[in-house]
């Protein structure tokens, strides 16, 4: 692996008084050689913001949540407030990364209309952010932002070949193939659109698509077509997990669905691919156990012996990835091709 990516400090707590803090780890980070990033992970629920660094350390986090709708204009208000929050006076970082949900042009950095986001439009992100904090930004696609993350930072360290795979509120893959982001001409890593069955529940305007059967959102969908009326209407997925803990049998039943469906699914993309590692975000951080043994059954018995062993692991960032997930995009652009 790229030797510029060795560094792994973790992320540490701030001490009390947050200005001195900001002015303290900037010191330490400009003695280590350490850059400073402003990075924002932008989603349908919430906006996080977080100070951090060319190491992976997150100095301070704040978040807030995103509109009702994903309204454009008030969630770019809060994306300046928070940026504005924690910069002040005390520190100026060398970029800004951002890591957001698709469809985007990575280049040039215009965001194309995101299903997550249906207030947002086309919208020029990129120049928007340079244009009101002065300072070079970088935007990725927040399942290959979190592929960098896990493979810089995280399970992936090391690795030349590896999966990610959102696995929250949907589906997305980032792939890193001989040791560089995968970006395609298009849509590159939209597995939640793959057909897994003939019938099921519906995502994407696809019946049986493997987002609606294992993603947070897929789980109420799945539920709701396997239990018609047992539960209420759009049923959350941490109701769902907390039922199974408890034995409740249909909601049992409904996550070993999806857990088989998610390692079906996994078990194509390692025969394609052969990583040497997938790694799951969100629902295998908080809820692993209920997803990723099967997951890695169905992988050891259906792939091809010499594409293992392949292990199937939650993201080592836990729930910091997203944040972290942002400075890559920083981190990762720049190294390649600096502003």
């Amino acid at each position: 692996m790229n030797k510029s990516y060795e560094n792994t400090s973790m992320p540490h707590s701030l001490p009390s008084n947050p200005v001195a803090a900001r002015l303290g780890t900037a010191e330490k980070a400009n003695d280590a050689g350490d850059e400073p990033i402003l990075a924002f992970d932008v989603g349908g629920t919430k906006i996080a913001a977080a100070l951090g660094t060319s190491s992976g350390a997150i100095l301070e986090e704040v978040v807030e949540p995103s509109s009702p709708g994903g309204e454009f204009d008030a969630m770019w208000e809060t994306i300046c407030a928070l940026g504005d929050r924690l910069l002040g006076d005390a520190l100026r970082p060398g970029a800004i990364g951002v890591s957001i949900g698709g469809p985007l042009d990575a280049e040039k950095g215009v965001i194309y209309a995101p299903p997550n986001l249906p207030g947002w439009g086309s919208v020029p992100l990129r120049q928007l952010l340079e244009d009101y904090f002065g300072l070079p930004s970088y935007i990725e696609h927040d399942a290959k932002a979190g592929a960098l993350a896990e493979w810089i930072f995280g399970a992936g360290q090391g690795c030349h070949n590896l999966v990610f795979l959102t696995f929250g509120t949907g589906l997305g893959a980032g792939l890193i193939v001989d040791g560089r982001l995968c970006r395609g001409r298009g849509d590159l890593g939209e597995v939640g659109h793959w057909r897994m069955a003939a019938e099921g529940p519906t995502a994407y305007g696809k019946a049986g698509s493997w987002e609606a059967f294992s993603s947070g959102a897929g789980l109420s969908r799945l539920a709701e077509w396997r239990y018609p009326g047992h539960w209420p209407a759009n049923v959350e997925a941490k109701l769902l997990v907390e039922l199974a803990r408890r034995g409740d049998g249909p909601a049992g039943s409904v996550i070993d669905e999806a857990a088989t469906m998610l390692g079906q699914g996994i078990s194509y993309l390692v025969d394609l691919l052969s990583p040497e590692v997938v790694v799951l975000g969100s629902l295998a951080v908080r809820a692993g156990d209920l997803f990723l043994p099967t997951a890695q059954h169905i992988v050891d018995t259906e792939c091809l012996a010499s594409n293992l062993p392949c292990p199937v692991v939650a993201a080592a960032l836990g729930e910091r990835i997203g944040v972290t997930a942002a400075l890559c995009a920083a981190i990762y652009q720049r190294r390649r091709s600096p502003k």
